[in-house]
């Protein structure tokens, strides 16, 4: 199946999706590309501090429209969680962890100043969700630039999968970031693949790199 676990689609939470109108016309163009289910993944960051009970109802408005526009996609909710002491250690308390078909949760890293995670060590963390069953994914770690590749394979022995983006593929962040995930690709080390879907820049960009022929995966 073609599966999608990383989008920010549902509307008016975080960067990506505006308003309904916007995330309709966004998981419309994912669904023209063959994708047949969408995991809503919205962040949980210091900056976005979303709970189930915020994330629910702009899932359901979501739902509700593509089914009125005749959008044939299946839609899941879950979350993009930063491991970061502002929302990580609530996450954990209060059981916000909306699992990914059942069993993964997606565990991002600040994006340029990892001293953002503080005390939150991602091994240990990575380690504390695999005792509970799950399977951290790391998303687009050809974005983090301050990451290691000694430290990457730390996070991937504690038990994390790689995420690459569709978009690093594409050059939607630069030639640093698209060389990094080639290679993370080449050498075997990625195990999903994901849109990362914000906005309608990332859909020109991919949109020209599926046209290309690049398929996506499946899972």
């Amino acid at each position: 199946m073609k599966l999608d676990f990383h989008s920010h689609i549902l509307p008016g939470l975080d960067d990506g999706a505006t308003d309904l109108a916007n995330a309709v016309e966004l998981a419309s163009a994912m669904t023209e590309w063959g994708f047949e289910r969408i995991t809503c993944t919205p962040h949980i960051n210091a900056l976005y501090r979303n709970t189930p009970e915020t994330i629910r109802p702009a899932f359901e408005s979501l739902q509700e429209a593509l089914y009125v526009k005749g959008v044939d996609v299946e839609l899941k909710m879950s979350a993009e969680y930063r491991l970061v002491p502002e929302t990580w250690p609530e996450v954990l308390d209060k059981k916000w962890i909306m699992p990914i078909e059942d069993k993964y949760i997606l565990t991002e890293l600040p994006i340029s100043k990892p001293e953002e995670m503080g005390w939150v060590k991602p091994v240990e963390e990575f380690k504390r969700l695999k005792a509970m069953g799950l399977t951290p994914i790391l998303p687009h770690p050809e974005r983090y630039f301050y990451l290691s590749r000694q430290e990457l394979m730390s996070f991937v022995e504690a038990g994390a999968v790689i995420q690459c983006n569709y978009g690093s593929l594409g050059g939607l962040y630069g030639p640093e970031s698209q060389k990094i995930a080639e290679d993370l690709v080449r050498e075997g080390l990625v195990t999903f693949f994901g849109t990362d879907m914000h906005n309608l820049r990332y859909v020109k960009v991919m949109g020209d790199w599926f046209a290309q022929g690049n398929p996506i995966a499946e899972f």
